[in-house]
């Protein structure tokens, strides 16, 4: 019986031994596309056979799908999964599973580390070094002990980032219509409407998916209302954001500062420069995301997928599981 096949259309890791051993172990081949990141027609001509793929950010629409008889399962290495159409694959019966919470940690670090970094004006510190020696770069520093901390998403990473900062701030709040009272009380954190979190936090961290609902959510009106000039620090998706509204609330002082690790165009130059510019932004470049373990456990369990969606197995992580009848 000939193998089943799984390729990874996108690569995003310096290597792919993790997945090649699993899915060899589990009696399957492994094909890795090298080609251009913008070859479409590429990638469709060499999934071909494909039981399955793994892809980061290419385009998954119904076309795609229809371009590879036999696809059974595709699996998005990563958490969010805006760039697969899932009821395309739902109608087709193609399994599609994502990999949530593999960087809980990683993600909350590096919200936790932008949040320190505005509120002492770490960025303003390192270019005025010299000039400023001695003095702050700022005179609105705050202690984290006197900040309300709000957190826009308990899931996940908003859980961890949660659990970390719930003794250094003085109150931890958030807003999650989706999340049970219960894991509220479990991590000792107030929920509040999103209206009363805007209203009451020094600092905001976003850790929300990107959907409808959510897209520009943070907007002039969501300016308008955050009466205690914030910190606000986004490591989920730039377009949470309107970020129009984001350097005009900088300009006029409406917030204290950001930190932002993802943009709503990707890399954010030349349109973006004025933001990243901004004396109170502190910048990443979309790398929260990263650590030692978190790559590995997101090679390991995207291929664990793969296996699974393959052989038309539904998995704890898959988004679509009423596509139950895979087509073979």
């Amino acid at each position: 019986m000939e193998k089943l096949r799984i390729v990874i259309i996108d690569r995003g890791h310096a290597g792919h031994e993790v997945e090649r051993a699993l899915i060899e172990r589990a009696g399957m081949h492994l094909d890795v596309f090298f080609g251009d990141a913008s070859d479409r027609a590429g990638r469709i001509q060499f999934a071909q056979g494909a039981s399955a793929i793994i892809v980061r950010g290419s385009v998954i629409d119904g076309a795609f799908m229809d371009s590879i008889p036999g696809l059974r399962g595709i699996v998005r290495c990563g958490v969010g999964y805006e760039n697969i159409d899932v009821e395309a694959a739902t109608q087709r019966g193609i399994l599609v599973a994502n990999v949530p919470g593999y960087g809980n940690h990683s993600v909350s670090d590096h919200a936790l580390m932008l949040i320190l970094a505005c509120m002492r004006g770490l960025g303003e510190g390192i270019a005025n070094f010299g000039r400023l020696f001695g003095g702050p770069p700022r005179t609105d520093i705050i202690e984290m002990r006197q900040a309300v901390l709000g957190i826009i998403g308990l899931g996940r990473i908003g859980g961890a980032l949660a659990q970390k900062t719930v003794g250094l701030f003085r109150e931890v709040i958030a807003c999650d219509p989706y999340i049970s009272q219960e894991r509220f009380r479990d991590l000792r954190v107030r929920s509040v409407t999103l209206d009363a979190l805007l209203n009451e936090s020094d600092v905001i961290s976003i850790h929300c998916s990107l959907t409808p609902e959510t897209t520009g959510m943070i907007n002039a009106a969501a300016f308008a209302k955050m009466r205690r000039k914030p910190v606000l620090v986004n490591t989920a998706r730039g377009s949470i954001v309107d970020e129009n509204a984001l350097l005009e609330a900088l300009n006029f002082g409406k917030i204290h500062s950001a930190g932002l690790d993802v943009f709503s165009e990707e890399p954010p130059y030349p349109k973006w420069e004025p933001l990243l510019s901004h004396p109170r932004v502190t910048a990443t470049g979309h790398y929260a995301f990263y650590s030692i373990g978190a790559m590995a456990e997101l090679q390991r369990r995207a291929a664990e997928n793969a296996v699974a969606l393959a052989q038309g197995i539904v998995v704890p992580d898959c988004l679509n599981p009423e596509a139950v009848n895979p087509r073979m």
